[in-house]
């Protein structure tokens, strides 16, 4: 069940959890038991609700990232933010530490994305290959560790799969503990180094700015980086 202290923010149209690292925001072919169905379970037992309880997946965060996820407690909620996102109004940051240094301190990246769907991993091919997608980010160096690594914090502009891991790896940043795209060793947690740490939005319901941060994890270095600004 989820853990009240996830919380981030609720009302009667939404609530948005701080992911842990190897949670599932959907049920998958593992048969684990999803966010969705924890949120479902919470809201019921706290609120004695009978029945069944709604809980809507707008958008999902791979099972070893951790951070903000928003869900719907509405249909209504559902349709706005599913729109919402479709058209690039919900501003999605994330936060990732690396292995190495990108070439620039900040850049725009724009890479022709190929989805091998029995590896479950993307790769950065020719524009042109056929079934490809364009994915875009910008990237930002916040802070650099004696042991090498990097902090860096990606605006989001597409939603392609793996699209940060991947584009982050194809300059030479591999995301610490993210074997699939190179990284030397797993994380102790099964976790890799990739946080969704802030999203803002509007209200799909109130029509209010609604500006969320997502807490770090409870990781020595992650908790090296965290009085690092956002600004």
């Amino acid at each position: 069940m989820i853990d009240p202290s996830q919380i981030l923010f609720e009302d009667n149209h939404l609530i948005v959890i701080n992911k842990r690292a190897g949670q599932i925001t959907q049920s998958d072919k593992t048969g684990d038991l999803c966010m969705a169905d924890e949120i479902r379970d919470f809201i019921r037992v706290r609120d004695d609700k009978p029945g069944n309880v709604f809980c809507g997946v707008v958008h999902r965060l791979d099972r070893p990232v951790s951070g903000v996820v928003i869900f719907a407690k509405t249909s209504k909620a559902t349709t706005r933010l599913n729109n919402m996102i479709r058209t690039r109004e919900v501003q999605k940051t994330y936060w990732a530490i690396t292995k190495g240094v990108p070439p620039q301190p900040q850049g725009h990246l724009e890479n022709w994305l190929l989805r091998n769907e029995k590896q479950n991993k993307s790769y950065v091919v020719a524009e042109g290959t056929p079934n490809a997608k364009l994915a875009s980010l910008d990237y930002r160096l916040l802070a650099t560790s004696e042991g090498g690594y990097s902090l860096i914090e990606v605006d989001l502009h597409t939603g392609r799969h793996h699209q940060i891991r991947c584009q982050l790896a194809h300059i030479g940043c591999v995301i610490k503990g993210d074997l699939k795209y190179g990284a030397p060793r797993s994380n102790p947690d099964a976790s890799i180094s990739l946080h969704a740490r802030r999203i803002r939005l509007i209200h799909p319901v109130r029509k209010e700015p609604v500006d969320l941060v997502a807490p770090l994890p409870d990781d020595p270095l992650w908790q090296a980086f965290k009085d690092v600004s956002l600004l």
